[in-house]
């Protein structure tokens, strides 16, 4: 089963960081990456730009348009991980290994994925 592991964590935190810092939290989470891709279960893997490139489409009479992602929430989504695995607990011990690969506080929201798109690709 397909899951969506969201990368939740504190977007100022995160963008504060020097590149080389931020270059060691990627090499660390690439390990991670890499050995979910050599057993063949690691989709598409991207990290969102900040909020600040955001647009929220709210539902109304009529589809109100406004600039930013408007979440009151602590923590923002970051990026997202799309893994094969065969059920929640395989899917729990994968992001906990990002987990540890990454040095925040942060925190991985896991979804199963269900395909409803005719064509769409079933695996990574």
């Amino acid at each position: 089963m397909l899951y969506a592991i969201l990368c939740y964590d504190n977007e100022d935190v995160v963008g504060s960081w020097s590149k080389e810092e931020d270059d060691a939290v990627i090499g660390k989470l690439a390990v991670v990456t890499e050995k979910l891709a050599q057993a063949g279960r690691l989709g598409p893997v991207f990290r969102l730009l900040p909020t600040t490139a955001a647009t929220t489409v709210r539902k109304g009479k009529e589809a109100l348009v406004l600039d930013g992602p408007f979440a009151e929430t602590k923590e923002q989504l970051l990026g997202v991980y799309i893994v094969d695995c065969e059920g929640l607990e395989e899917a729990v011990e994968t992001a906990q290994e990002l987990a540890r690969a990454s040095s925040t506080n942060g925190c991985y929201e896991l979804r199963p994925l269900s395909l409803f798109m005719p064509g769409a690709v079933a695996g990574p």
